[in-house]
């Protein structure tokens, strides 16, 4: 998983996860980039026993609450899949600006590609107990809340959110553990 200082110790129990778009830029602004993230996580879940507990897109970053077979494996194909489907998508809508943008912020060592869509690692915590669990499942579903965009977490669309108050979310979510 990069050259990340995080490691994933248990690789099959659950984890808060973040996942950072290179600089911050605002790439999840249109449904089709929240839906490559989504189908991506779809694939995962049917390949690789990955299980959401609980998720939030926002403009330039994710929270994943996660466990797979390997999460470590899954969340790397997770990032390089991603990374390249939405970097297709700016390049065929011909998205010069942050293109350019993930050009310029792009890692030195980086020299086999020309863009780098995502900040390196995913700074992975272990879920410990359920007090933690709660605790991350809640952090994740009031992050656009304390940002100010919504009142009220079960009104994010792109947010597990929804299926912790009883309505159909975006994506099958596991909420028992």
């Amino acid at each position: 998983m990069g050259r990340s200082r995080y490691k994933i110790y248990e690789p099959t129990h659950p984890h808060f996860i973040t996942c950072t778009i290179l600089h911050w830029i605002p790439i999840f602004t249109r449904v089709e980039t929240t839906n490559i993230i989504f189908e991506s996580l779809k694939y995962l879940q049917q390949t690789d026993n990955l299980k959401l507990y609980a998720y939030v897109i926002l403009e330039n970053h994710l929270h994943l609450v996660v466990s797979s077979d390997d999460l470590a494996k899954s969340m790397t194909k997770f990032k390089v899949h991603t990374a390249k489907e939405i970097l297709k998508l700016l390049q065929v809508n011909n998205v010069k600006i942050i293109l350019e943008q993930l050009a310029f912020y792009k890692k030195a060592h980086k020299k086999e590609t020309t863009y780098q869509l995502w900040q390196e690692g995913i700074q992975p915590k272990l879920i410990k107990d359920d007090n933690m669990m709660n605790e991350k499942i809640n952090y994740i579903h009031q992050n656009p809340v304390k940002r100010g965009y919504i009142d009220e977490a079960k009104f994010w669309r792109y947010s597990s959110a929804r299926d912790y108050e009883g309505f159909d979310g975006l994506i099958d979510v596991c909420r028992f553990w």
